[in-house]
């Protein structure tokens, strides 16, 4: 649940590594609360630098401190319960930049997000995100006589 200026990492390479929320879009069921796929407004608090060298490429970092862009949650620290019953948690809270047109602003995103996304209609971001291994364990049936 993420809401008025609350701070979130983002994992792509936009150029942006935390972000602090003040708006959540089209969210009138949850009170201005943003989960998981949903749409939010936020400022970049911390970018990583520009040195002299690569401003001559000005495309490598696209935000700056203080830009006001348009971002999708991808992960939550508030547990979000799925269909099947169970819940999924994350350590951290974490978006993806986004551009007026509802793109994608980076090109690569380096970190797992949710599953979720597909189902909101982020299923871009699903398929650039790493593919990570399942971990969970089947038990194996052993029988003894």
């Amino acid at each position: 649940m993420i809401g008025l200026k609350g701070t979130l990492n983002v994992i792509d390479n936009s150029g942006a590594l935390l972000v602090e929320c003040v708006n959540v879009l089209k969210n009138k069921v949850n009170n201005g609360w943003g989960s998981v796929g949903d749409e939010i407004v936020c400022v970049v608090k911390r970018a990583r630098p520009i040195s002299p060298g690569q401003q001559a490429i000005s495309n490598v970092l696209k935000v700056r401190r203080g830009d006001v862009r348009r971002a999708v949650i991808v992960r939550t620290k508030k547990p979000v319960r799925r269909p099947d019953g169970r819940w999924v948690r994350f350590d951290d809270n974490a978006a993806v930049l986004l551009n007026n047109k509802r793109e994608l602003l980076g090109t690569r995103i380096g970190g797992v997000v949710s599953a979720d996304l597909r189902m909101k209609g982020w299923g871009k971001i699903v398929s650039l995100a790493p593919k990570r291994a399942a971990r969970f364990l089947i038990p194996q049936l052993t029988h003894t006589r």
